[in-house]
């Protein structure tokens, strides 16, 4: 995927979010967030986009010194965040991608903050569109470069009490292309290669039923897991999600 599609992405899934929190209402629960009503998950995206909007936008080199915008009163929360979308997407679409700013990740480019964001808002619009009732599938090209993203950025050194995943996981998407296989490494957490090879366990599926099991969002009943079932599930308890 390139930035056209990541900014495309945004703009879809943007505004499918805003409309589920209105089907749903704004005091609905959101089952993927526990403790959070919807309210709370659009302010949650809303500051998100806020902030790096500001850190790409202002091309800063730090996230200190930033502002955390006023919450506005829940009838004003769905305005406040569209009009937000809509600043957002002007600001990342007008970003060299090769730009320099802060993020938390090694990459430190424009580039980095719009593929966050585009997966930052899909996973969102798909916990507002479960909270309103409705099962909408991720879109998989999407999924597959979540994955991509996840298994690169979000693995780390993993959870303070994770216990150590003890083998090798091979992860294949069957209904777009994406394969990964991951193995332990003292000097930082894991290998990742993009190829087929076999894993002590494997975990495969559609790709965004892969990616909300890895956000946690689903169990991994939702996909079929071949070979060491507790290596595939120590994989999947290992990341900090905070």
């Amino acid at each position: 995927m390139d930035t056209a599609d990541f900014l495309a992405a945004i703009a879809r899934d943007g505004a499918a979010f805003a409309d589920a929190i209105e089907s749903a209402g704004l005091s609905a629960p959101v089952a993927t967030c526990p403790d959070w009503s919807t309210a709370d998950l659009m302010w949650h995206l809303a500051e998100v986009h806020h902030f790096w909007r500001t850190i790409v936008g202002d091309h800063r080199d730090s996230w200190e010194g930033y502002e955390q915008p006023a919450r506005p009163a829940d009838q004003e929360l769905v305005a406040f965040y569209r009009d937000g979308l809509a600043v957002t997407l002007e600001v990342l679409r007008a970003a060299d991608p090769l730009q320099p700013n802060w993020t938390w990740s090694n990459d430190h480019s424009a580039g980095f903050v719009i593929r966050r964001m585009a997966h930052e808002t899909a996973v969102h619009a798909w916990d507002a569109q479960q909270a309103a009732g409705l099962d909408v599938a991720l879109d998989a090209t999407l999924a597959s470069d979540g994955i991509d993203e996840f298994l690169t950025h979000m693995l780390g050194d993993g959870a303070a009490d994770a216990e150590p995943v003890g083998g090798s996981v091979h992860l294949h998407c069957t209904d777009v292309a994406g394969e990964w296989t991951l193995r332990p490494s003292e000097a930082h957490g894991f290998e990742v290669t993009r190829e087929h090879a076999k894993g002590d366990a494997a975990i495969r599926g559609g790709a965004g039923d892969i990616l909300l099991a890895l956000w946690r969002r689903r169990d991994l009943s939702t996909v079929d897991v071949v070979g060491d079932a507790a290596v595939a599930a120590r994989f999947v308890a290992h990341a900090s999600l905070d």
